[in-house]
């Protein structure tokens, strides 16, 4: 497998989108969508992605996400490229180390908020009371302590994604990748959920990228990119 040797200070980052391309055919056209596009994350960095929808935000968080292969460049996960790597260890990779939260928070309707937070672990082989044992604590960090028996159905939409978010993490990933996490909710909502997700993500030390149209909540994380022109540009 390929390494990277990407540095700031003695540290790598986490997540290391490289000279990404990623293009569309619609009809006779080409959509170029990411054209070299690069993008570095650091453990306990948190990244706003910003920009109108279409900008291609969905794009970059499934190619690093590695829900898609990019048409040209490559996507490193703690240091190791991934574009080459069979289907079997990408898919380990995203149950190990990357974590997902949709602006729907896709939850199990028959599983309790407790179950929810648990599968995931036991499908990546831990016990089932060890599993329990750290479901209970994520769900109790993120003030769901009281909620654990409650199926979604039966939650606010602010509890439905703190629970998405437990699931997220539950497997420790190394990265988290979050669209839109905070779209369907009120502002006093989001905001509640989005204190949660950045206390968590300090906590765990996660490379984060959130894409959001919210400007409030993406001037409180580390860092704000936008894409322009395929290209992933710094914001102030």
């Amino acid at each position: 497998m390929s390494e990277l040797n990407v540095t700031q200070g003695e540290d790598s980052p986490v997540l290391f989108l490289h000279n990404i391309e990623r293009h569309y055919r619609q009809g006779d056209a080409t959509l170029d969508i990411l054209n070299g596009a690069e993008l570095a994350v650091w453990p306990g960095q948190s990244v706003a992605l910003v920009g109108p929808s279409g900008a291609g935000k969905s794009t970059l968080l499934h190619l690093a996400g590695l829900l898609e292969h990019p048409d040209a460049g490559e996507v490193y996960i703690d240091s190791v490229a991934t574009s080459t790597l069979p289907d079997t260890e990408r898919t380990r990779i995203r149950r190990d180390d990357i974590g997902f939260v949709y602006q729907s928070h896709h939850l199990l309707p028959e599983f309790s908020a407790l179950e929810n937070v648990l599968l995931p672990q036991m499908i990546r082989g831990l016990s089932r009371g060890e599993a329990r044992a750290r479901a209970v604590e994520l769900l109790g960090y993120l003030g769901l302590g009281q909620r654990l028996t409650h199926r979604p159905a039966e939650l606010s939409g602010g509890e439905q994604q703190r629970v998405a978010i437990a699931r997220a993490v539950a497997n420790a990933p190394r990265v988290l990748l979050a669209d839109e996490p905070t779209g369907n909710l009120d502002p006093h909502t989001a905001d509640h959920v989005f204190s949660a997700l950045t206390q968590l993500v300090q906590a765990s030390n996660l490379a984060t990228v959130v894409a959001t149209h919210n400007m409030d909540l993406a001037a409180r994380m580390d860092r704000r990119v936008t894409i322009q022109d395929g290209q992933v540009v710094e914001l102030d």
